[in-house]
């Protein structure tokens, strides 16, 4: 699927979430989509967990 279907559908379900629930709905599906995202990207094999947790400067004192 295209990425931009992808963002469509996702701006669609954040419209209606904040329509008919209001802005903590609105809230609660951006964060429930983040997540869903980022398990996505582990599962793909994109992402490695010790991407989160390494420091940003690989450098070792």
């Amino acid at each position: 699927m295209r990425m931009a279907v992808v963002g469509m559908i996702a701006g669609m379900a954040l419209g209606f979430a904040g329509y008919f629930g209001g802005f903590g709905a609105f809230l609660l599906v951006a964060a429930l989509g983040a997540v869903g995202f980022v398990v996505g990207r582990l599962l793909e094999g994109d992402l490695e967990l010790g991407d989160f947790f390494r420091p940003r400067d690989e450098r070792r004192r």
